[in-house]
């Protein structure tokens, strides 16, 4: 097995541990390929080596070396050509690996993927059976957000009350007891996405908002489809600006 692969399996790092406990072989596949990336081993609009050749690379079967490729190609790192194989579309920002250890990205996207499932759906219901209170407190928790934007602030702490106000308005308790339950997960990758977007205000800032502006407003409309269409496409889009650097 390649031997940054398996440094990155015994190496400490902030919000490591959890991830390595339940690691897969394809997280440290992964995980070496965005290394490679970031390092310019495989430039952008390089092929990559083929199936075979990275499951060699990596001593692991190529499902896994599969599962790792649609993983980039699901955070626009990677592109695939039937026939050509795979490419590299777009190196991230090294600044990404001041916020995030490498070893964390495969359980930062699997959150985000999480949170698209449940998260949609509690907004769709939110929309349906919201209170005049549960609205109110919605409003709010908006208004505190974009308070902490004006700030120049994370507003990580605004950020999950958003999104928490979401999931009690559900008036079902599973989907708020289980945003808590992964509320360290969860902020922890708001911290990077938001850090990250710090850095570029003057883009990621306004269609951030805008999002959460959307979902705040269909929800408020009682339109349910369109509340969960919002929320999908915000965390969607939260997990691409990650990889935005």
């Amino acid at each position: 097995m390649d031997s940054r692969v398996e440094k990155r399996a015994s190496d400490s790092s902030p919000g490591g541990e959890a991830c390595r406990k339940g690691e897969k072989l394809s997280d440290r596949v992964y995980g070496d390929i965005i290394d490679r990336i970031i390092n310019r081993d495989f430039a952008e609009g390089e092929r990559l080596p083929s199936e075979e050749q990275l499951a060699c690379r990596y001593g692991v079967s190529r499902p896994i070396v599969r599962e790792a490729l649609a993983r980039l190609r699901d955070d626009g790192l990677v592109r695939s050509h039937r026939g050509s194989g795979s490419f590299v579309q777009r190196r991230p920002d090294r600044a990404m690996l001041e916020f995030a250890p490498l070893e964390s990205l495969a359980d930062i996207q699997r959150c985000f993927e999480f949170r698209v499932a449940v998260e949609s759906e509690a907004a769709r219901l939110a929309a349906l059976k919201a209170t005049r209170e549960d609205r109110t407190v919605l409003t709010r928790a908006l208004a505190l957000l974009e308070q902490r934007i004006r700030d120049n602030a994370l507003g990580v702490d605004a950020d999950f009350g958003f999104h928490l106000a979401i999931a009690r308005a559900t008036h079902n308790r599973f989907f708020s007891d289980t945003l808590l339950s992964l509320e360290a997960a969860i902020t922890y990758g708001q911290n990077l996405a938001r850090g990250l977007g710090l850095r570029r205000p003057e883009h990621h800032v306004p269609e951030v908002q805008q999002e959460h502006r959307d979902i705040h407003d269909s929800i408020l409309a009682g339109d349910e489809e369109r509340a969960g269409r919002c929320m999908q496409r915000h965390l969607r889009n939260s997990r691409r600006r990650v990889f935005e650097g």
